[in-house]
């Protein structure tokens, strides 16, 4: 099986490796465009560069399986939260989707993402490290390293993985 993730980005293409691990595949990373804001300001918004990437990523990969992940904010009486979404594709299917862990982001570094900066160099610039959003993440900043970027997509992932195994035992 060839499995085409639409991103290179280092915890998204170690979280498909993961929840793949029992599958004879290849993984081939490709730099897939989301079609949406470099930074997602929605669930809706941050789906939609999830499929976008998933479906773009089998058609330019040529591969049995597309994958696509994106990371986004949502905005809640509660302040501003990191979201996070994945979407499966194979040609002549409907996406299977799936999202993760939410939490909040401090209101020093919510008040930059909503004056329209993207969290990845917001992070960068608040914990004085370079490539945050490849390596712990948000997520592994705020947590603690409770759970780092890749553990988080890795959970989006096994929720695709899930439901594409049950798709295919409804099939039978």
């Amino acid at each position: 099986m060839k499995i085409i993730i639409g991103s290179q980005n280092p915890a998204k293409v170690l979280a498909v490796q993961e929840a793949f691990k029992h599958y004879q595949t290849d993984f081939i990373p490709m730099n897939i465009p989301s079609g949406v804001s470099a930074q997602p300001f929605s669930d809706e918004e941050t789906i939609q560069g999830a499929i976008n990437r998933a479906y773009d990523a089998l058609k330019l990969g040529e591969g049995h399986i597309g994958i696509g992940l994106e990371g986004g904010v949502q905005e809640t009486k509660y302040g501003l939260f990191l979201c996070n979404w994945g979407a499966l594709a194979e040609i002549g299917e409907s996406p299977i989707i799936a999202g993760g862990a939410r939490i909040p982001l401090p209101v020093e570094v919510a008040d930059h993402v909503l004056a329209g900066e993207e969290l990845g160099p917001v992070m960068e610039n608040y914990v004085k490290k370079d490539n945050v959003r490849k390596k712990e993440g948000a997520v592994g900043i705020f947590t603690n390293n409770q759970i780092n970027r890749a553990e988080m997509f890795t959970h989006v992932m096994k929720l695709l993985v899930g439901q594409y195994e049950f798709r295919g035992m409804e099939k039978r």
